[in-house]
């Protein structure tokens, strides 16, 4: 995670978010009221394409999920995740900084739409 030591920041700077370790799986996730929008992992060598490196698993609109994956390298299908609205991006890659902020931001995004109204209020305030 090197290319990206200021991910953890701000991820926990967007609204509402809150963050646990989930050691069964060794992910550091990131919630909106109890609603995973990121989690960040390395999965070991038996893994694949994924294996050895770290990640960050984040929601996205199917379409964009596409999009991003076709055209960077970086961008997977999401990790243990549904992949059609879940990517991964290999945190050891050179994705632009401002591209992996922008899909942070659509994730939060995404999962707070999702939250009840009022409690999306509760959140802006």
């Amino acid at each position: 995670m090197v290319n990206y030591n200021w991910l953890d920041e701000y991820l926990l700077a967007l609204p509402g978010a809150e963050k646990d370790f989930k050691e069964e799986w060794q992910w550091q996730r990131y919630m909106i009221r109890g609603k995973l929008f990121a989690a960040v992992c390395r999965p070991d060598e038996k893994h694949g394409t994924y294996g050895g490196h770290p990640l960050v698993n984040l929601k996205c609109d199917p379409r964009m999920a596409e999009l991003y994956r076709a055209e960077y390298p970086e961008v997977l299908p999401g990790f243990y995740m549904d992949k059609r609205n879940w990517n991964a991006v290999l945190l050891d890659g050179a994705l632009p900084e401002d591209v992996l902020r922008e899909m942070c931001g659509q994730s939060h995004r995404l999962v707070l739409e999702k939250l009840p109204k009022k409690v999306q209020r509760e959140i802006a305030e």
